[in-house]
């Protein structure tokens, strides 16, 4: 089918509203449909295309896009391809309310019974870690207030195996219809039942335990395993640990939501971990080994002679390991020097000893007293 541009094809401009879109596809839907024009090519081709402009066009994110690119934009995910005009009836019958195009024209389309069993919802639940146990990953036990499926009835909410019984008023199909008519023929409108709220059965005998809901308030422990390297905002499901359902629907799952906890010595940057280490002057001055604090345990690290403080030192593969493939990220030593505050009589007189000497005067001191020697060459 050659495609022509969607706003065409249901008359409107590109400025229209929903409801204006809505409208302009109600008309063509009930001018072209295949009961009132049997046997017309022209229009079945006519409908369906109609059908694909509003399925584009009645979607924000797919409009912006075909606005923007085009057909292009869509990315092949644009107007349904509907070969069977079946096909239309099941994706637009909403925008005729609970009645679809077969029941104005007599056909009279089903949804049928829905099920009594209503589906639990998801649950987040918040897991705070600390740095180590992101660094080596964890076995961690959480518990989870939630709704359980009720003991008593089992989860289908009825005290007895008689707790259900058909609705009277559908008959237990589920819906109800009512018939009138207009200068387009006769129109069925199909609805859920309101007495059985379209699932055909009236519960009875309550079970006492859970007053017919199938589940009741709870809590139940749960094992996870946090693998090494997760980072605050991931998250991991565990499956029918959410809310059960009512009356035996399904359970959703538990949203296990990953919070790093603050450090009191370790920064996290991505995968590298920094730690201020305090050393002392003379290791500072002479170099040396220490003992660094590392988030799997202590690791020796050595200071080159000369170290200056603010100097950052490397220890690879010592950070947190990457999570989606091999390796780790690095450990960052910030080095700060500790000067003395109080010092005795022989380590004053030792350091007065060196304040002379070249090599513990400043570089700027150094300097200096070179470029005021010159200066009183050139004037002798």
């Amino acid at each position: 089918m050659a495609q022509r541009d969607y706003y065409d094809i249901l008359g409107v401009n590109r400025g229209a509203s929903a409801d204006e879109i809505k409208s302009a596809y109600r008309k063509l839907a009930m001018k072209y449909h295949p009961d009132r024009n049997p046997d017309d090519a022209d229009a079945e081709t006519r409908f369906k295309e109609a059908a694909q402009a509003y399925d584009v066009l009645s979607d924000p994110d797919k409009r912006a896009r075909y606005d923007q690119f085009g057909e292009a934009g869509l990315g092949g995910q644009g107007g349904g391809s509907y070969s069977n005009v079946n096909d239309i009836f099941s994706a637009f019958g909403d925008i005729f309310g609970q009645s679809m195009f077969g029941d104005m024209f007599g056909g009279g389309r089903s949804r049928g019974r829905r099920s009594r069993k209503e589906p639990g919802a998801d649950l987040r639940v918040r897991l705070e870690l600390t740095l180590e146990e992101i660094a080596s990953g964890v076995d961690k036990t959480i518990k989870i207030r939630h709704y359980k499926s009720c003991t008593g009835c089992s989860g289908s909410g009825a005290g007895s195996d008689a707790g259900y019984t058909t609705c009277s008023a559908c008959q237990g199909s589920g819906e109800v219809r009512q018939v009138s008519r207009s200068v387009f023929g006769q129109f069925i409108n199909i609805a859920p039942c309101a007495q059985c709220s379209g699932s055909g059965e009236i519960l009875r005998d309550r079970c006492t335990v859970c007053d017919g809901e199938g589940r009741v308030e709870g809590e139940t422990s749960v094992k996870v395993t946090i693998p090494a390297g997760v980072r605050t905002g991931n998250y991991l499901s565990v499956t029918g640990k959410g809310h059960a359902g009512r009356r035996g629907g399904e359970a959703g799952d538990a949203i296990v939501v990953i919070e790093e906890a603050e450090h009191e010595h370790f920064v996290r940057h991505d995968d590298d971990v920094t730690y201020p280490l305090l050393i002392d002057m003379l290791t500072a001055t002479l170099g040396g080994s220490v003992h660094v604090p590392t988030l799997t345990g202590s690791a020796e690290i050595d200071i080159d002679p000369g170290t200056q403080p603010g100097s950052t030192l490397r220890m690879k593969g010592k950070g947190i390991p990457h999570l989606n493939s091999r390796g780790s990220g690095d450990q960052l030593v910030e080095i700060n020097v500790s000067i003395p505050t109080k010092l005795t009589g022989e380590e004053r007189r030792t350091l007065e000893a060196l304040r002379t000497s070249k090599n513990f005067r400043s570089p700027d001191e150094r300097s200096g007293s070179s470029l005021f020697s010159r200066f009183k060459e050139a004037l002798s």
